[in-house]
C-alpha cells in the first residue's frame, strides 16, 4: 500500500498523466521527461514518503527512491499511459525556453568546472604574487603562468564540443576536431590580421572564438543532424572515411560561415543598442549592462565592446562596460560565497567557496557562473537585480575605469583619476553595495538542493576499528583503482550521500567482483548497477560509471542473476571500461551502503588506492 499512495502522490505532484511525456526507472531513480517541469515543487515531491530526493538534469526529472524504486515504478505505470520510450530531440517538450537554454548550458559546462576553477585560481595568484613582491610581473615565470591560467578559458570552445557531443549524442573526436577548427592559430593569425577571408568564395566573418560557449553549442547541435543525414546516405562500404570528411567539411564550413558569425552580429547588435541607451539616459544603460553581464559574458558578446574598453586611459576614461562588470563580478563571487555559507552540500560549499574568490579577487566569473548561480537560477537572479541597482547607482554618479583590467577588488585601483578621490569612492560604494546585497538576496532567495538527514548516534570508529569493539564489518574493493570520496562523485544523489555513505572508485580493471559473501538482491536489465545484501545484513549499491544506464547494457556483461549466492571475490559483471570512456561516459563508481541508517557508522578506510579484495569500508 505505501507503494501505491507514494505512487500517486509523485503523479499528481509532477502534474498527472497528462504533463507525463515518458517516465522510466533505473537502480535507484524514477527518471520523468515532463512536458512542464516548471510546475513541479521540488520540495513537495521531497516530503512524499519514500522520496529521498530529486534531481533535474540532462532534461529529465529524477526522482531518487532508492533500492525500492522497482516497486513503486510498478505502481506509477498502472495509474498512467506512458511511454517510457527514451525520448529523443524533437518529441515536443514543452519548457521555459530560458530554462531550456540554461539546462543544455549547465549540463555541458559543468563538467568543465574544475579546468576553470584552477585556471581562475591561478589568475588570483598572478594578481597577489606581484603585490607581495613574491613574483616579478615581466618575468618569463609570469608569462608561462598567465598562459597557464588563460587556457581552461581560451580552450572552452573545445572541451565544450566534447561535452557537448555526449549531451546530443555526436561522436565526440568529430565535435572537438570542430572546435579545434574554430581555435585554430593559422585561423586566428589570418583574423587578426585583418585581411577579408574567402572559404569556398563565401566570406568568413573575422571574429575570435576564443573562451566562447554559444556558438560551439550551437555547432554541435547542428551535428547531430549532419551526422545523422550522412549515416544513412552513405553506402556502408565508404562509410568509414566519408562520412568523416563529409562532416567536418560541412561543419567547419557552418561553422565559420554561418554559426560562428551569429555571436559577433548579436554583440554588435547589442552594442549598438547599449551605446545608443546610454547617449539617451546612462543610468538606464549602465543598470541593464551591469544586471545582464552574466548572460553576455556566456555568449562571448562582451567583446563586441572590446574597442571601448581596450583603450581605458585617463585621456579617455571608460564609463560603460569595465564599471557594469565590476558590479557584475563582483556580484558574481558574493552570490557563490551566499550559496557555500548556505549549503550543506559539502562538495558544493567547496566548488562555491572557490568560485567566489576567483570571481572577487581576479574577476574570474566563470566557475561561479556555470558552476553555481546559473546552475541553481536564483543566486543567479539576487546578481542580477543587485547589479541592476550598482548599475543604476553608477550611472547617476557617473563611475569611470582610467585602465583596463578586468574589473575585481583587487583592481579597484583602476578606478582612481579624475579630480578628486570622488571616483574611487564610488567605485568602493558599488563593490560594497554589489556583494552585501547580492549576499543577502541570495541568502533570501535561497537554493534548491537535497537535505541531508543528520544522524543522532555516533561512535570513535577509529577505536572501534583498532581493537575489535562493535564488531566493525568490512567490505571488501569490487575492482582494482583510485579510491576518492562520494564528495568527488560528479553525480548529486551519491556526493550528497542521500543514498548511503560509501566510497568510489576509479577502476583500473574491469573485472568487478563481490565484496562480500551475499546475495544479489537487484540487477538492473542494462548491467550498470547491481544490489547486494551480505550474510550479515549490510546492503550494498555497486553503480558502475555515472549516467551508464544509457548506454542500455552495451559493453557489459553479467556473470550473475538476481538471487543467486555469491562468494567474496566471486566475478559479477565485466565492464569494457575503454569502451564506457571512448563512449564519453564517467566510469567512478560509488560503492555505496543503502541501509547506513541500520547501522551506528559506516567509515571509510583512509587509503587512496587499493587492490581488487582489499578493505575499503567498515561496518559498525
Amino acid at each position: 500500500m505505501k507503494y501505491t499512495n507514494s505512487a500517486k502522490q509523485i503523479l499528481e505532484l509532477v502534474g498527472g498523466e497528462q504533463n507525463v511525456q515518458s517516465v522510466t526507472h533505473c537502480m535507484t531513480r524514477l527518471r520523468f521527461v515532463l512536458r512542464n517541469e516548471s510546475i513541479v515543487e521540488d520540495t513537495l515531491i521531497k516530503e512524499v514518503p519514500g522520496v529521498m530526493g530529486v534531481m533535474r538534469k540532462g532534461g529529465q526529472y529524477q526522482i531518487i527512491m532508492g533500492n525500492d524504486v522497482a516497486s513503486y515504478y510498478k505502481e506509477l505505470v498502472k495509474l498512467g499511459h506512458f511511454n517510457n520510450q527514451t525520448p529523443t530531440e524533437g518529441t515536443g517538450e514543452k519548457k521555459n525556453v530560458f530554462e531550456a537554454f540554461v539546462d543544455v548550458i549547465s549540463g555541458c559546462m559543468s563538467p568543465l568546472i574544475p579546468a576553470m576553477l584552477g585556471g581562475g585560481m591561478i589568475k588570483v595568484l598572478l594578481i597577489l604574487l606581484p603585490l607581495m613582491g613574491i613574483l616579478d610581473d615581466s618575468s618569463q615565470t609570469f608569462a608561462i603562468l598567465s598562459f597557464f591560467g588563460d587556457a581552461p578559458f581560451y580552450f572552452m570552445p573545445i572541451m565544450l564540443a566534447f561535452t557537448a557531443a555526449q549531451k546530443f549524442n555526436v561522436t565526440p573526436m568529430l565535435a572537438v576536431t570542430v572546435g579545434g577548427i574554430m581555435l585554430h592559430p593559422n585561423f586566428v593569425e589570418m583574423v587578426n590580421a585583418g585581411n577579408p577571408i574567402h572559404f569556398l568564395g563565401l566570406p568568413v566573418t573575422l571574429a575570435s572564438y576564443g573562451s566562447s560557449v554559444i556558438p560551439i553549442l550551437i555547432m554541435v547541435w547542428l551535428m547531430k543532424y549532419i551526422e545523422s543525414f550522412f549515416e544513412k546516405i552513405i553506402p556502408n562500404v565508404i562509410k568509414s572515411f566519408t562520412k568523416p570528411l563529409l562532416i567536418l567539411l560541412i561543419s567547419g564550413l557552418l561553422a565559420l560561415i554561418v554559426v560562428g558569425p551569429l555571436g559577433t552580429f548579436a554583440g554588435q547588435l547589442l552594442s549598438s543598442a547599449i551605446i545608443w541607451i546610454q547617449g539617451k539616459a546612462g543610468w538606464l544603460a549602465l543598470g541593464l549592462m551591469a544586471a545582464f553581464m552574466p548572460l553576455i559574458v556566456m555568449t562571448g558578446m562582451h567583446w563586441a565592446f572590446a574597442p571601448i574598453f581596450l583603450i581605458a586611459s585617463p585621456a579617455t576614461p571608460d564609463i560603460l562596460i569595465l564599471p557594469a562588470m565590476l558590479a557584475a563580478n563582483l556580484a558574481q563571487g558574493a552570490a557563490a560565497l551566499a550559496v557555500s555559507a548556505k549549503t550543506k552540500d559539502k562538495n558544493l560549499k567547496q566548488v562555491a567557496a572557490a568560485s567566489g574568490i576567483s570571481a572577487l579577487l581576479a574577476g574570474v566569473t566563470e566557475p561561479a557562473l556555470y558552476g553555481v548561480t546559473l546552475k541553481y537560477k536564483r543566486p543567479l537572479y539576487a546578481a542580477m537585480i543587485s547589479g541592476a541597482i550598482c548599475g543604476v547607482y553608477m550611472g547617476i554618479t557617473g563611475l569611470e575605469s582610467y585602465a583596463f583590467a578586468v574589473p575585481s577588488l583587487v583592481a579597484l585601483p583602476q578606478f582612481i583619476g579624475g579630480q578628486g578621490n570622488g571616483n574611487i569612492i564610488n567605485a568602493i560604494i558599488v563593490a560594497t553595495i554589489s556583494i552585501v546585497l547580492t549576499f543577502i538576496l541570495t541568502w533570501i532567495f535561497g537554493i534548491d538542493e537535497v537535505e541531508k538527514k543528520d544522524t543522532a548516534q555516533t561512535v570513535d570508529i577509529s577505536e572501534a576499528v583498532e581493537t575489535g569493539s562493535n564488531d566493525p564489518k568490512k567490505i571488501y574493493a569490487p575492482m582494482r583503482g583510485q579510491i576518492i570520496s562520494l564528495e568527488q562523485v560528479n553525480d548529486s544523489a551519491f556526493s550528497s550521500k542521500m543514498m548511503g555513505e560509501g566510497v568510489a572508485i576509479i577502476p583500473q580493471e574491469n573485472t568487478i567482483t563481490a565484496p562480500f559473501n551475499g546475495e544479489v538482491t537487484a540487477l538492473f536489465p542494462t548491467k550498470h548497477a547491481i544490489g547486494l545484501t551480505s550474510d550479515n545484513g549490510i546492503e550494498v549499491l555497486i553503480h558502475v560509471g555515472i549516467d551508464t544506464v544509457e548506454l542500455e547494457g552495451q559493453y557489459f556483461t553479467a556473470y550473475v542473476e538476481t538471487g543467486d549466492k555469491v562468494k567474496k571475490g566471486q566475478k559479477l559483471l565485466e565492464v569494457d571500461f575503454a569502451k564506457v570512456k571512448e563512449a564519453g561516459y564517467d566510469t567512478t563508481t560509488p560503492i555505496v551502503v543503502t541501509n547506513t541508517d541500520s547501522f551506528i557508522d559506516v567509515v571509510a578506510k583512509e587509503i587512496t588506492e587499493t587492490q581488487n579484495q582489499d578493505t575499503i569500508l567498515y561496518v559498525v
